[in-house]
């Protein structure tokens, strides 16, 4: 933000520019009125002497010569030059401040803009988070588990194949604790289980092929560890015994 430290020193250094300014125009002003003065002084002294001059007779009157004195035209040429200067030294400070302000909306701009930099930033960090703590709810986005514990229950058996079907583990290391962004539970994802609940940690697949439930928490079927080999629930093993049976 080279352009902040700019400004500021733009704006800090601004007071005594100004102060200088207004230094050399009370100067002038005093200046001015000095030579106004001894001007005046001058013009009415040359007045009375040419009325002395006229009455005691020791000038004629002659319109080409009744004038004022050198010294007096160039003083009030002198006034006029003050005068100028002055014009031209409030016209250096309206500048100056003109531009100041100038270069204080642009920074106001440049801030603008920044901020709504920061927010766009912070817009798509919220969305990150928010999906990051989505992936961290469902077991589908923990490597390791099958990709049917995220879809609905109509299109799980087709996906899975039934025939290649198989147990599926969460990793053992406890997934990151989930930002509670206070998001709202999706009525659509699908359960699992008896208990009818959304897939959490370890879960186990029956291999029945018309299992109505298909996919349980081992803690709910009472299984400590994954099993090897084919496993059936505790509604398929009947239905199991009496296909052998025959």
């Amino acid at each position: 933000m080279g352009f902040l430290e700019d400004f500021q020193a733009s704006v800090e250094s601004l007071p005594s520019m100004l102060h200088r300014n207004y230094s050399l125009m009370r100067e002038l002003d005093k200046s001015l009125q000095g030579v106004q003065l001894e001007n005046e002084q001058r013009c009415q002294q040359e007045i009375e002497d040419i009325k002395h001059g006229l009455e005691s007779g020791s000038i004629t009157y002659d319109p080409a010569k009744l004038k004022f004195s050198e010294e007096a035209i160039e003083e009030q040429k002198h006034c006029v030059r003050i005068a100028d200067e002055k014009v031209a030294l409030a016209t250096q400070t309206y500048d100056l401040v003109d531009a100041h302000i100038q270069q204080l909306d642009q920074f106001l701009r440049k801030l603008e803009e920044i901020r709504q930099e920061k927010e766009a930033a912070a817009a798509v960090a919220a969305g990150t988070v928010a999906a990051a703590s989505a992936a961290v709810a469902t077991p589908a986005a923990s490597a390791g588990v099958s990709t049917a514990d995220a879809t609905p229950k109509t299109g799980r058996a087709g996906e899975r194949g039934r025939g290649g079907r198989k147990k599926a583990k969460v990793p053992t290391e406890p997934p990151p604790p989930a930002i509670d962004l206070e998001l709202p539970v999706d009525p659509n994802e699908p359960t699992y289980c008896f208990c009818n609940q959304v897939s959490y940690g370890e879960m186990v697949a029956c291999d029945n092929p018309n299992c109505k439930i298909e996919w349980y928490h081992i803690g709910c079927v009472g299984v400590k560890e994954l099993p090897k080999g084919k496993w059936y629930c505790p509604s398929c093993v009947g239905f199991q015994k009496k296909r052998k049976g025959k």
